[in-house]
């Protein structure tokens, strides 16, 4: 009983200590609030205390709430400040830009690292509202950035924010110029943050200068100039946002582009950080697009799409046997991938560790060059260490850069007005995008994917996945021996095993509480007999989730 009093008069402490630098009055409240409820409330002030969110190479991302160990106004003028005095102890010179979607404190987060950044002495520029991220990774390169801060969470809960930081030329390289960053900045902008002392003494600048809307327009036509002027348009759109940002700036890239306006959801049009409809804004999650095959089914659309939040992940919908199916992003990777090739589009292509074998084929098959990188687009974009120029990549996770000297980053727009082409196109032949997707599987097999994803409460179900399938590793897969298990470590938490026709890659996820484990089997087809090739695919895949779920302990 002793020992439970001293650890709570210590939490009681430092909680006391955190409001004494606490700069925003409803955070203080909030945390007052926790206070007067001890001893009941003990669980809920150690979690918020259990820790610091840390700035890795995703930047900061956690849930809104008071204390160290959450998304508020006091973490973020320690990240700004951090970041700021990073940049300068570089040598980085020029101005920080800043975009922000429609989340809860956003707004204010973004206005805060604009104070941090001019109390410094350094330019800020804010974007005019709340934007897709991919428009502040554009703005980075266009206006010659020192470098970019996107306050989102992309496609996470509700509940969530985040901070994510893009460095320019400068400090960021030719290949990093408006990209995410890598290590070892991550690491040197943390210890940074981690020396910023008191809040109350980091000074605070002006507003900084709000941006106009020429930074959207030039924007909206480098994004338009991805699809061929003289290519068909007879093409109809269902489309959702999801409740985020991109609504606006899509339709105004299609209309650009000489497309029809896609007709969106109206429950989920306009920007709402309550996201009411949807159990997870995320494209990939159960019944997140339920309303948009609704919509593309009543009004007889050609395909339907989806942003995430933030519009820097694309999803996409195809009729198919009198309903709608959503396809995988690996099949959106490699239709993109063909459709650019086909196009002549020559470069390098590069995808993930955890991405369909199929692109690798197709890049060998037409005598183009390939790279294979860790996750993330941090990664993906800095493909080939720049002895190519790289042309397209992707992630399964439904992210493309189909126009890497337009963002160097994921982009939901220019994907989805380049699949949007590739419909068209295919259209005015009378094909479909699940025919193309057929041809592709006659040249080089069904590459049928899947995931194991299970998202957990106590992250240490993670930990011991990954320890379970270390200590008693599966030497055969579907009945066939594994010829190759890889553990990446210590460079990536990975763990890839391969045999003559299957592959797994498990990992937790890098920004949600997630075990994964991604699935491939190619099923050769014979006979030119596709859905036999699909299903025999299918049911080995179904089959091969149950083995690794095993092998997890799950």
């Amino acid at each position: 009983m002793a020992a439970e009093t001293t650890d709570l008069d210590d939490l009681r402490a430092r909680a006391e200590r955190w409001l004494d630098d606490d700069p925003d009055p409803a955070d203080r409240d909030e945390l007052r609030a926790v206070l007067a409820g001890l001893p009941g409330s003990a669980p809920e002030l150690a979690d918020r205390f259990a820790g610091t969110l840390t700035f890795g190479t995703a930047g900061l991302r956690g849930p809104l709430r008071a204390g160290p160990n959450g998304m508020n106004l006091a973490v973020v003028t320690q990240a700004a400040a951090g970041l700021v005095g990073w940049l300068a102890a570089q040598g980085g010179e020029g101005p920080l830009v800043i975009g922000y979607d429609a989340r809860r404190g956003s707004l204010a987060f973004a206005e805060r690292t604009a104070q941090v950044a001019t109390g410094a002495g350094r330019p800020a520029l804010l974007l005019p509202r709340p934007l897709p991220t991919p428009v502040l990774a554009f703005a980075v390169r266009h206006l010659g950035a020192v470098a970019g801060v996107m306050v989102t969470a992309s496609h996470n809960p509700p509940q969530d924010n985040g901070y994510k930081v893009y460095l320019g030329a400068q400090l960021g390289g030719e290949l990093g110029a408006g990209a995410q960053i890598v290590p070892p900045a991550d690491a040197g902008i943390e210890t940074a943050i981690r020396a910023v002392g008191p809040l109350a003494q980091v000074p605070l600048g002006p507003p900084g200068q709000v941006l106009g809307d020429d930074l959207i327009t030039g924007y909206v036509e480098r994004a338009a100039a991805v699809v061929d002027p003289a290519g068909p348009r007879d093409l109809k759109v269902a489309y959702t946002p999801l409740h985020g940002v991109g609504a606006a700036v899509l339709t105004a890239a299609f209309a650009r582009a000489g497309f029809a306006t896609p007709g969106v959801v109206p429950e989920q049009a306009e920007p709402d950080p309550a996201f009411p409809t949807v159990s997870f804004p995320n494209p990939e999650e159960p019944g997140a697009v339920d309303k948009l095959v609704a919509l593309a089914g009543s009004t007889g659309a050609d395909i339907a799409i989806a942003n995430d939040p933030d519009a820097d992940r694309c999803a996409v919908a195809v009729p198919a046997d009198g309903t709608w199916r959503m396809l995988r992003g690996d099949e959106v990777g490699a239709l993109l991938a063909d459709h650019l090739m086909r196009r002549g589009v020559a470069g390098l292509y590069a995808t993930t560790i955890v991405s369909s074998t199929l692109l690798r084929a197709m890049a060998a098959a037409r005598g183009l060059p390939y790279d294979e990188t860790l996750t993330g687009f941090k990664w993906i974009v800095r493909a080939g260490g720049g002895r190519e120029p790289l042309v397209f990549g992707y992630e399964e996770a439904l992210g493309y850069c189909v126009a890497p000297e337009h963002v160097r980053d994921k982009d939901g727009i220019t994907a989805a007005l380049t699949v949007a082409e590739l419909a068209a196109g295919l259209k005015a032949e009378g094909r479909t995008l699940a025919d193309r997707l057929d041809e592709l599987a006659a040249e080089f097999g069904v590459h049928h994917t899947d995931q194991l994803s299970v998202r957990v409460e106590d992250l240490r179900v993670i930990a011991d996945g990954m320890a379970r399938i270390r200590a008693a590793t599966p030497t055969a897969l579907l009945g066939r021996p594994v010829t190759e298990a890889s553990d990446l470590l210590p460079e990536a938490d990975v763990v890839i095993l391969r045999t003559d026709a299957a592959r797994v890659v498990i990992r937790p996820s890098g920004t949600e509480p997630k075990l994964k484990a991604y699935l491939e089997v190619v099923e050769p087809v014979t006979d030119g007999d596709v859905p036999a090739a699909r299903r025999r695919a299918h049911a080995a895949v179904t089959e091969l989730r149950d083995e690794i779920a095993a092998a997890l302990g799950l």
